[in-house]
């Protein structure tokens, strides 16, 4: 493991958001989702590609709130142009487990600290 500076960890943008969409992604080279993500009225609305069909349906994931990377540059994947990174952590079957809340009282676009 690296150690880093929190100056490091202070640059990084981990934001709550709603996933308010989801589309098959059948061009991605492992089975994905892309997702429309809503950050609040401050950030708006960004895309991701998200490789979490083994544990999730579409309709598991409609207003689901996550926790994404919002600062990162916007990566090509395939045809499709990821605005943010969606995070997760890997299951003992090594499949993405979604970082999120069971609650709606936190406001979209709340800052992970």
């Amino acid at each position: 493991m690296t150690t880093i500076e929190y100056s490091d960890f202070e640059k990084v943008e981990l934001r709550v958001g709603q996933i308010t969409s989801v589309e098959d992604f059948p061009e991605a080279r492992k089975p994905a989702y892309k997702l429309t993500i809503d950050f609040g009225p401050d950030i708006g609305t960004k895309r991701s590609s998200a490789q979490i069909t083994e544990l999730y349906s579409k309709e598991d994931l409609q207003d689901r709130r996550i926790v994404a990377v919002v600062n990162f540059p916007t990566k090509q994947i395939g045809p499709f142009m990821s605005e943010c990174l969606t995070t997760g952590a890997t299951n003992d079957d090594g499949f993405v487990r979604l970082l999120g809340f069971d609650s709606d009282d936190i406001p979209l676009g709340s800052k992970i600290f």
